[in-house]
């Protein structure tokens, strides 16, 4: 009980505790994940300034290369034969030659001339050939969508283009658009290509575009936006916006952004948790001890009060609690007012047992005073055997009823002057049982019930009135039994005078083992003199007594 309860005190105090910690660090967690989230936003927001720059530089190096392109002689007499012969492959072959020059002089990946109406009539595109190296190479027009600026798929690759018109005099002869590839290595951070919401271009390793689409399908066009990907916690922004719907978004894996930064923060937490854990142990153990040890001595008390049945106060050291100081005061002003009423039932017992004593002696002048005589050499020799006071005082109570069943049998045969017939001593003989029978309906007499009934059994099975032997009779009777023949043998009885000490000692000694305890007698007759004469008028002379052949009463 004392190990559950301080289980369940020790837990009081460490839990809500250990409760706050996880809490503290949950929130700390969130913190550092908010705190990456920004940095992110911060980090994408200059990239998004870089690129801008650096598209802005490109777009006016393009607007320059366009403006010299546009303004190629050649080129423009190759698209008016063109635009005159729609359907010669010799005209598209020698523009498609014209921007093959072009582009190798400029440098341009891709290159197409349109007519007025934006329908491409000619394109060259730069591939890779077997050897490694990179040429361009015509492209059917008819693969090709209108000419714009923006960006254009083409074979698998990505080329972001603009165009610039070309114009004869005052006649448009049409459009040339340039680009470069869309080239994904530019770019530090992972990013996609979107074109109309769908993913066509990532340089994420390891994510397919499904899982791209599916998480991006809930992300509005220029807004920041949280995804999962792979069971991991990403952050996508807009970078920036091409004509012809395409978009390149950024993402960044915030999880293992904030990685390195949670790891240092989970060993510093740890160290942090265990010095706070052994503190708060620590202090959990002593507060729970403080509790408990005094409560447990309380418990403790109260169950050796429950094996010994008195309550008595307690005598622990003060708690510093003021509860378990006002529990203990209540208990001892409780235990004083038990043991007030103990004392006043056990002084009515007293009284009690008194009475029925001296109701007792009342009946016959001979015997008067004969339960108190045995009572006082009762205790006295168990004193002398060293038995505890408790037990002592058992034993005088004992002593005082054990002739209590006389009550019971008439005056004719307890005060007949002669020798008992049979059937008279068998009566008498009822008596220890008779004792009983008339005190065990009083509770409180219950532990000297023994003495009452047992108190004429003999060492050797030859007593009444079950025939016990040896120490299945009680100590108590067995004491009681010694002193009882004492003073009998030592005082007048109306059948016979009393015998002198000596005599009495000397037949105690003779039936010692046989009617008597050994042990008890060898104690008795070492008492001192005046404690066993104290109480009565022995006879002067030998002569003058009536001998017993045993020690026996009635």
């Amino acid at each position: 009980m004392t190990t559950r309860f301080r289980t369940r005190a020790f837990l009081i105090c460490f839990v809500p505790f250990a409760v706050l910690l996880a809490c503290s660090f949950w929130m700390i967690q969130q913190s550092v994940e908010s705190t990456v989230r920004d940095g992110l936003r911060a980090s994408f927001g200059e990239s998004q300034l870089a690129i801008a720059r650096i598209h802005a530089k490109s777009d006016l190096q393009d607007s320059r290369f366009l403006r010299v392109a546009g303004e190629n002689a050649a080129l423009k007499a190759g698209m008016e034969l063109l635009l005159s012969h729609r359907g010669n492959s010799e005209a598209r072959r020698t523009v498609e030659d014209q921007l093959r020059e072009l582009g190798e002089h400029m440098g341009f990946d891709f290159l197409l001339v349109a007519a007025p109406n934006g329908a491409p009539l000619a394109a060259v595109a730069r591939q890779t050939a077997a050897s490694g190296q990179t040429q361009l190479v015509p492209v059917d027009p008819h693969l090709l969508s209108r000419a714009g600026n923006g960006l254009l798929p083409l074979g698998g690759r990505t080329f972001r283009v603009a165009s610039v018109p070309v114009d004869q005099s005052d006649e448009n002869l049409g459009s040339l658009s340039v680009g470069a590839y869309f080239d994904f290595s530019e770019f530090t951070t992972p990013a996609v290509l979107v074109a109309d919401g769908k993913v066509i271009a990532s340089n994420i390793r390891g994510i397919s575009f499904d899982e791209l689409n599916a998480a991006l399908g809930r992300c509005d066009d220029h807004s920041e936006c949280n995804v999962r990907l792979q069971g991991a916690n990403w952050i996508s922004l807009a970078m920036q916006t091409y004509g012809g719907g395409y978009m390149l978004r950024s993402l960044e894996n915030v999880d293992q952004a904030a990685a390195p930064i949670l790891s240092r923060l989970n060993r510093l937490f740890l160290t942090l948790t265990l010095i706070c854990v052994l503190v708060a142990l620590l202090c959990s153990v002593a507060e729970s001890r403080s509790i408990v040890k005094p409560l447990s001595a309380v418990v403790s008390h109260l169950r050796q009060t429950a094996r010994t049945g008195v309550l008595t106060e307690f005598k622990g050291q003060p708690s510093s609690v003021l509860e378990i100081r006002e529990l203990a005061e209540i208990f001892n002003r409780a235990a004083v007012s038990v043991q007030a009423a103990g004392e006043d039932l056990q002084s009515a017992y007293l009284e009690f047992v008194g009475s029925l004593a001296n109701a007792l002696d009342a009946r016959d002048r001979y015997t008067s005073g004969h339960s108190r005589r045995v009572s006082d050499l009762a205790c006295a020799t168990a004193a002398a055997m060293r038995l505890d006071p408790t037990h002592v005082e058992r034993i005088r109570i004992g002593a005082i009823l054990h002739d209590m069943g006389k009550i019971g049998i008439s005056d004719s045969v307890l005060q007949k002057p002669g020798r008992l017939t049979e059937e008279e001593f068998a009566h008498v003989k009822e008596h220890p049982v008779i004792g009983r029978r008339i005190l065990e309906g009083v509770q409180g007499l219950a532990p000297f019930l023994p003495a009452v009934e047992l108190h004429h059994e003999n060492w050797d099975g030859s007593g009444y009135p079950r025939g016990q032997r040896g120490e299945e009779t009680p100590i108590d009777a067995r004491i009681i039994h010694v002193s009882d023949a004492y003073d009998a043998m030592t005082t007048d009885r109306s059948y016979r005078r009393g015998m002198t000490h000596e005599r009495a000692i000397s037949i105690l000694i003779e039936n010692a083992g046989i009617q008597f305890d050994a042990r008890i007698v060898e104690v008795f007759i070492h008492l001192p003199r005046e404690i066993l004469t104290r109480h009565t008028s022995l006879p002067q002379r030998e002569d003058e007594v009536n001998e017993p052949a045993m020690a026996v009463s009635r």
